[in-house]
Parts: C-alpha cells; sequence; structure tokens
C-alpha cells in the first residue's frame, strides 16, 4: 500500500473499516497512542476511527472487535499518549516554540493550542481530548508550562477515559441500527462535524472580539477628531 493510499484510508470510513480489520487490536492502539503522544499524529483520525470501531464492536461477531477489549485498551493508549506527550513538552517544550515548520510539524497548531491551555488552563487536558489537532499539543503544552505532574495526571486520566468511552459507546449504539450500518459515511462525516465545532466556536468568538476591538478603536479614533 502506498502512502497516498494509506493516507486515503485514514480519512475514509470505508476505508477504516478495512483498515481495522488488517490492523485489528494493535493498529487502533497505535493510532490513538500517536495522536496523542507523538506530534507527528496531529492527522490522525481519532474521533472517526474511534465511532467507526465501535459500530464494528457491535456485530463484533464479524468482526472480531470486542468493547469490553476496547475501552480499557483504548483508554491506555490514550493515557499514555498523553502522559508521553506531558514529558516530551516538558524537556523540549522551549524548542519546539522555535522549530521551523515541516511537513510533519506547524508550530502554528502548538501557538493556538497555547493560546486554548492559556484560556482554559488545566481542563484544557480534558476538553482537548474532543477537538482535533489541539488533543495532539495540548499535553506537550501543559509540559512545557509546568503543569503539575499531579494535576496533570488527574485530568489525563479523566479526560482519556472520558473520550474513548463515549466515542466507542457512541458507535457501538448506533451501530446496532441498521439504517446507520448503510448510512456510516454519513455518519461519521457527521461525528467529525461535531468534533471541530469547538474550533469554529471558538474562532467565531475570537473574530467577534477582534471585530469589536476594531470597531472601538475606530470610535475612539473618530471622537478624538
Amino acid at each position: 500500500m502506498g502512502r497516498m493510499d494509506f493516507l486515503h484510508q485514514l480519512h475514509n470510513p470505508e476505508g477504516l473499516k478495512q483498515l481495522i480489520a488488517t490492523g485489528g487490536y494493535a493498529l487502533l492502539f497505535f493510532i490513538i497512542f500517536a495522536e496523542t503522544g507523538l506530534l507527528v499524529g496531529f492527522f490522525l483520525p481519532g474521533d472517526s476511527l474511534l465511532f467507526i470501531a465501535g459500530t464494528l464492536a457491535a456485530v463484533g461477531h464479524k468482526t472480531g472487535l470486542d468493547l469490553a477489549i476496547l475501552i480499557p485498551l483504548l483508554c491506555v493508549a490514550a493515557i499514555a499518549g498523553d502522559a508521553v506527550g506531558y514529558f516530551l513538552g516538558r524537556k523540549v517544550g522551549p524548542t519546539l516554540f522555535a522549530r521551523e515548520d515541516s511537513r510533519f510539524f506547524k508550530r502554528a497548531h502548538l501557538q493556538k493550542t497555547q493560546a486554548f491551555y492559556e484560556k482554559h488552563g488545566p481542563k484544557t487536558i480534558v476538553m482537548a481530548r474532543f477537538v482535533p489537532i489541539v488533543r495532539t499539543f495540548a499535553p506537550t503544552v501543559a509540559g512545557a508550562a509546568d503543569m503539575k505532574y499531579r494535576t496533570f495526571v488527574t485530568y489525563n486520566v479523566l479526560g482519556g477515559i472520558g473520550w474513548i468511552t463515549s466515542m466507542l459507546l457512541l458507535g457501538f449504539w448506533l451501530g446496532k441500527n441498521e439504517f446507520v450500518g448503510r448510512n456510516i459515511e454519513k455518519f461519521t462525516v457527521g461525528i467529525v462535524f461535531l468534533s471541530i465545532l469547538p474550533i469554529l466556536f471558538h474562532w467565531l468568538q475570537e473574530r467577534k472580539t477582534h471585530s469589536n476591538a476594531l470597531l472601538s478603536a475606530t470610535t475612539t479614533i473618530a471622537e478624538e477628531k
């Protein structure tokens, strides 16, 4: 399989089904770990992967996936991934902010996550689990910001279990419905859309704030004249 074919499968519901069928639990563990623990994993499809894995577990006798195995296994992957990201931030955090962009690293992602962290504090570790890209960089930013490890562990465990369990159970429950099974691509797109809503909302808020500040400055200048 070529690199482009693999990337296409990662972001295509049918392709994800094939990858899960081929790689099984090991592939699922690696992708969740990489997306949350390795900075190059920001492009990986965590939400859609979990949702589809849940739908496949709903017909486990056909796919070999068991929800009772998936939930604890992938919770461990998510928690371990964030822990790796945290220690990476503690070790080389300041250096990362000065690093040049490359194909697998965008400094802008790190800066946006830092702004997210500065606004929400430790809660970022939980909230970021449900926000693509941000969840990849959040633990690294927390480490670079010297968040106390005890605090980080608490939010890491809560966020990891909450994200993995909710996404898998959502897919599992909906996967029992034949209509969902026939329209899995549309439902997956819906899940991805819901996962980016926080980013969209945050962007709209920033734009509104910027517009209000610009209007206020313009009004002040006009009054001074």
